[in-house]
């Protein structure tokens, strides 16, 4: 069975991530085919833009801690979205957690319906939310990236939006469909040529960190993830109680 789904409809292609047993977790598996669908996407000339979206109440809880994937083909996926020759708009109707923040954020555009919510849960299992500051910190409001990442607290929609991580929020559409409809018109009105360069444009910046800094953030990630209290963290996690370290 696929993870990923995949359909189409006058120009925009919509990939599904569909894992809701496991909430949609970055398994090497889904990894993998989510990169697939992309390149497909990428190669069709009757794509204009692709949508992200997910089955159940749950858009990513970050990454498969029982499967997880290689941090470098993370890294690629994630650039893979930034690079892709056509827009990427990311559908949420739920909770996005730690590494699915990373997809949102590497998306050039996030809409959200009003009642998802968002945590950077790194800090609490004894890493840090190294990798996926690749597409995030360019685009975050730096206070609120520092309160979010630090504390691993939860926060609504409203407040992703103006941090930087939403575009808009769907007050009306717990599918943030109704949101998400004149985004996908004006596309369709757009010269396909026009939104490749014009996405050139704007993914300048985040590109230079990429190239920057992504092989220094995957040997963070992986010195945090081989410690122990990264093994106390995912092991505290898959146990259901709380970490040796919490006061």
């Amino acid at each position: 069975m696929t993870l990923v789904a995949k359909a189409s409809e006058r120009g925009t292609a919509t990939l599904t991530l569909d894992s809701p047993a496991n909430r949609n977790a970055l398994s090497a598996r889904l990894v993998g085919e989510l990169a697939d669908a992309l390149a497909a996407c990428g190669k069709d000339p009757s794509v204009r833009a692709v949508v992200l979206t997910h089955t159940g109440t749950t858009f990513s809880a970050g990454a498969d801690l029982k499967e997880p994937p290689n941090p470098y083909t993370f890294v690629a996926l994630l650039r893979q979205i930034i690079e892709l020759p056509k827009p990427v708009v990311a559908r949420v109707s739920g909770r996005v957690r730690a590494g699915g923040l990373g997809l949102v954020g590497a998306c050039d555009i996030a809409v959200a319906s009003s009642a998802s919510d968002f945590a950077f849960t790194e800090v609490r299992i004894g890493v840090a939310p190294a990798v996926i500051s690749l597409p995030l910190l360019p685009r975050l409001e730096p206070r609120a990236a520092a309160r979010h990442y630090l504390t691993g607290e939860v926060f609504g929609a409203a407040e992703a939006a103006r941090m930087g991580l939403l575009t808009a929020v769907d007050e009306e559409d717990d599918t943030a469909v109704t949101a998400l409809a004149p985004i996908l018109d004006g596309f369709r009105k757009a010269s396909p040529v026009a939104l490749e360069a014009t996405k050139q444009l704007l993914t300048a910046r985040v590109r230079g960190t990429f190239d920057r800094d992504a092989e220094d953030l995957v040997q963070r990630s992986a010195s945090l993830f081989a410690s122990a209290e990264a093994r106390e963290g995912m092991t505290a996690f898959l146990e259901r109680r709380d970490p040796a370290w919490v006061l």
